[in-house]
């Protein structure tokens, strides 16, 4: 199982209106590589606060009903376990901020994927290279 980070939505469902760079060509194929697998079965984990950013960041790109087809989607699949985040998890991730010069969000995947045993997520997010027990894909 991996953790499944907001931006591989946002890279694979996001429109920009300007043209794309060759890196972010190359991270939307990606992107869309991996919500495919998801869709195929492949069991990843996630929570809702990663969940709220993709449909933050989407709600600008997507229709309405499509935002929240996309959403109910992701809540139907039994291979997508999301994960509640209480007051207290938060607060650890915000702790651990320091320690891995990351964000709040960014800590409280870290947590989770330290308390579920999951040492690979999906991301674009570089800042994960520095915490030695994770492997960033793709």
């Amino acid at each position: 199982m991996r953790f499944l980070d907001a931006n591989v939505f946002i890279y694979a469902y996001y429109k920009p209106k300007q043209t794309l760079s060759e890196q972010q060509r190359e991270f939307k194929e990606k992107a869309k590589k991996v919500v495919r697998r998801i869709n195929e079965g492949e069991e990843v984990i996630t929570s809702v606060i990663h969940l709220s950013e993709i449909s933050n960041i989407l709600k600008r790109a997507l229709s309405i009903n499509d935002l929240h087809l996309l959403m109910i989607g992701l809540y139907s699949l039994g291979n997508v376990k999301v994960m509640s985040v209480s007051a207290e998890e938060y607060l650890s991730a915000v702790e651990m901020m320091n320690e891995h010069s990351l964000d709040p969000n960014d800590c409280l995947a870290v947590g989770i994927m330290q308390r579920e045993g999951v040492d690979e997520i999906y991301t674009f997010d570089k800042g994960f290279d520095r915490v030695k027990s994770i492997k960033r894909l793709p």
